[in-house]
């Protein structure tokens, strides 16, 4: 936020020198006064001018959208680039939303990596409308995720996808991630291994 004060010639839309009496309009020294006053207040007036786009994702300056991001609870990697970041920030609420669903971590992967997900819950849940019926067997207890880009050819960073997916990994499961080529049908894929938590 330091930034908004280093605007080397920045002009003040208010010009206090103007505001002042008729009597002080050729006095010198009264305007040489305000107009040390215009620069230091210049870049304050500037950013009020301007702050509805301040809280706009699109239109925040880059250096204001890790505070921003922290608004909606979201955390931001640096190395992300800028267009990432902004987007990560904008659909930070839809995303809290679906958190802890299969829907909601496919569309965070989808987001932060440029993959398609494949999201195997081995949680033992299940239910039927007719009575009477098989009890499922014993859960597995292991989340499986498969990903794979939406690009041919992309690569993916199997050591961050897994960060993602143990973090919304419930703690009684094991987390799995699989980094295929391509669509599950297509190829195995080399796996990767945490306890979540």
């Amino acid at each position: 936020m330091s930034g908004r004060a280093a605007v080397p010639g920045l002009p003040s839309r208010y010009p206090i020198g103007e505001l002042l009496p008729a009597l002080y309009a050729d006095d010198d020294l009264a305007q040489r006064f305000t107009a040390g006053l215009d620069t230091v207040l210049a870049p304050v007036l500037s950013t009020l001018d301007n702050l509805p786009a301040y809280f706009d994702p699109a239109l925040a300056p880059a250096d204001f959208l890790p505070w921003l991001a922290t608004w909606v609870g979201v955390e931001t990697d640096p190395a992300w680039p800028q267009e990432l970041q902004r987007a990560v920030v904008a659909r930070a609420v839809e995303l809290h939303r679906w958190r802890g669903t299969r829907r909601g971590l496919v569309d965070h992967l989808r987001l932060c990596f440029g993959v398609h997900a494949d999201v195997r819950d081995g949680g033992g849940v299940a239910w039927s409308a007719e009575p009477g019926t098989e009890l499922p067997p014993a859960p597995t207890g292991e989340l499986l995720v498969r990903v794979w880009p939406v690009a041919p050819g992309a690569t993916v960073d199997a050591a961050r996808v897994l960060e993602v997916v143990t973090a919304s990994c419930p703690v009684h499961l094991t987390c799995r991630v699989e980094i295929l080529p391509g669509p599950p049908e297509t190829a195995p894929g080399t796996a990767t291994e945490t306890t979540g938590g």
